[in-house]
């Protein structure tokens, strides 16, 4: 998937929750945030600190990849 904003994130970190049948609050417990922080995040808040994102990233098995200018989306650096 090829995100371009805060809200496509949000939406894919919480279909990947809902698919996983993970309630926002367990997923708060598991990632060491508050339940403020996955509503704000599924909600596509642009200001969420990075951090606690790729936390939540890694606890879904959701993977990150970077690329840069002039490459392939698919060879870009993983995270």
């Amino acid at each position: 998937m090829n995100t371009q904003n805060p809200e496509q994130i949000g939406a894919a970190i919480r279909a990947r929750r809902k698919q996983l049948k993970v309630t926002q609050k367990d997923l708060a417990m598991t990632c060491g945030t508050g339940l403020r922080f996955i509503v704000d995040l599924e909600k596509g808040k642009p200001t969420c600190q990075i951090g606690k994102i790729l936390q939540v990233l890694q606890a879904l098995g959701i993977k990150l990849q970077v690329s840069s200018p002039g490459t392939d989306a698919g060879q870009g650096e993983k995270l």
